[in-house]
């Protein structure tokens, strides 16, 4: 299993911090070569080089904000001049809108997370899509959240939120049945809220994953290691998590 993405070139968006850095450094570490963006460029080169201190230097760093098409092709574009393909794209970007109260947040607020979130993710996958049908074994892995779920009602993220991460799940929903005739695998994770504690930290090593404990980044990594790791006659279509 560590091996799995040996060579693989992988495509992280908002990757500068939180889960998207944890992601990172762990792919990395398990010998791919990391394409990773963040909305400030100065937190993508930060990641990129606590990856390449740690030995793995096959890794990029390119800023990208989800919000403006024009900032999305034009990483699409960077990762095109260094690479001829990609094997996976991971949507991980997505802005967090916090409040139960629709009133609660100004317009502008609203629309940055639904677009970063939504039309961000689109956008995504269609200006890396050729890249992506360049490879022999092109996986498409898009973090969700359980706020994405039909019914769901028990986060006390904004409505905009839900609106961005259901737009996501539908999305990745057509896309999977689209894309399966070109051998393209698209991947759903809806995760409830979960521990993610720093990889380069001892924490990393001790966190607890007991029954009763909340999920943790550890647990998602190995998800997306486990789908994309799998044969390439199994669609792992969405991975669904119990909340504590």
């Amino acid at each position: 299993m560590h091996h799995v993405l040996t060579g693989r070139r992988v495509v992280i968006t908002s990757a500068g911090r939180d889960f998207g850095r944890t992601l990172a450094i762990e792919l990395a570490g398990r010998g791919a070569e990391i394409f990773l963006s963040a909305r400030d460029p100065a937190a993508a080169e930060r990641v990129r080089d606590e990856i390449r201190g740690r030995g793995h230097g096959a890794v990029h760093a390119f800023p990208c904000d989800l919000r403006d098409p024009g900032s999305i092709r034009d990483f699409a574009r960077g990762v095109s001049d260094v690479t001829d393909r990609v094997d996976l794209l991971v949507n991980n970007g997505a802005r967090y809108l916090d409040g139960a109260d629709l009133l609660s947040a100004d317009d502008a607020d609203i629309t940055d997370t639904i677009a970063s979130g939504a039309t961000g993710t689109v956008l995504a996958v269609k200006h890396f899509l050729p890249l992506l049908l360049r490879s022999e074994t092109p996986d498409i892995v898009t973090m969700v959240s359980t706020c994405g779920t039909a019914g769901h009602h028990r986060s006390e993220a904004h409505d905009a939120f839900y609106a961005a991460k259901s737009a996501q799940a539908g999305f990745s929903e057509i896309l999977s049945k689209r894309l399966r005739p070109q051998g393209v695998r698209v991947i759903s994770l809806y995760p409830p809220d979960f521990d993610n504690a720093d990889p380069l930290s001892e924490e990393w090593q001790n966190t607890p994953r007991r029954a009763e404990d909340a999920l943790t980044a550890q647990s998602l990594v190995e998800c997306v290691l486990f789908a994309v790791g799998q044969p390439r006659d199994c669609f792992i279509k969405s991975f669904h998590f119990e909340q504590v």
